[in-house]
C-alpha cells in the first residue's frame, strides 16, 4: 500500500468511526433533542426524585429507607412509613428544599414500626 493508499485509508476510517468516539465519549451526533418541559427547564422528575431520596438519606431524624418517593410534573408524593409527625414534617420540608420541587403532597402514615 502506498502512502496515497494508506493516507486515503485513515481518512475514511476517521471519518467512519468519529461518530462512534463522539457518542461513546457521552456526546451527541444530533443537535435536535425532544424533552418535557421540566427537563427543558433544567430538572426532570427522575431528578427530582433521586435527589429528593438523597436528601431524605442524609437528614438526622428521618428513615428515608421507609419513605417512597414518586415525582410527577415536578410534584412530590411522599409515602411509606414514619415514627412521628415531627419526622413526617421534616421529610416534608426536605423534599420542598430540592430545586424543581414544586409541591410536595405527603401519604406518609405517622405510627407503627
Amino acid at each position: 500500500m502506498d502512502k496515497v493508499q494508506y493516507l486515503r485509508a485513515f481518512v475514511v476510517a476517521s471519518v467512519l468511526i468519529s461518530p462512534v468516539a463522539a457518542v461513546a465519549c457521552g456526546g451527541s451526533t444530533s443537535t435536535t433533542v425532544n424533552r418535557p418541559a421540566s427537563a427543558a427547564a433544567g430538572t426532570d422528575d427522575a431528578t427530582i426524585s433521586t435527589r429528593v431520596k438523597t436528601a431524605l438519606l442524609n437528614e438526622p431524624g428521618v428513615n428515608a429507607t421507609a419513605i417512597n418517593v414518586e415525582t410527577a410534573s415536578g410534584v412530590v408524593t411522599l409515602s411509606g412509613q414514619v415514627k412521628s409527625g415531627d419526622e413526617e414534617q421534616k421529610a416534608v420540608a426536605t423534599a420542598r428544599q430540592i430545586p424543581g420541587v414544586r409541591d410536595v403532597k405527603s401519604q406518609l402514615k405517622v405510627g407503627g414500626n
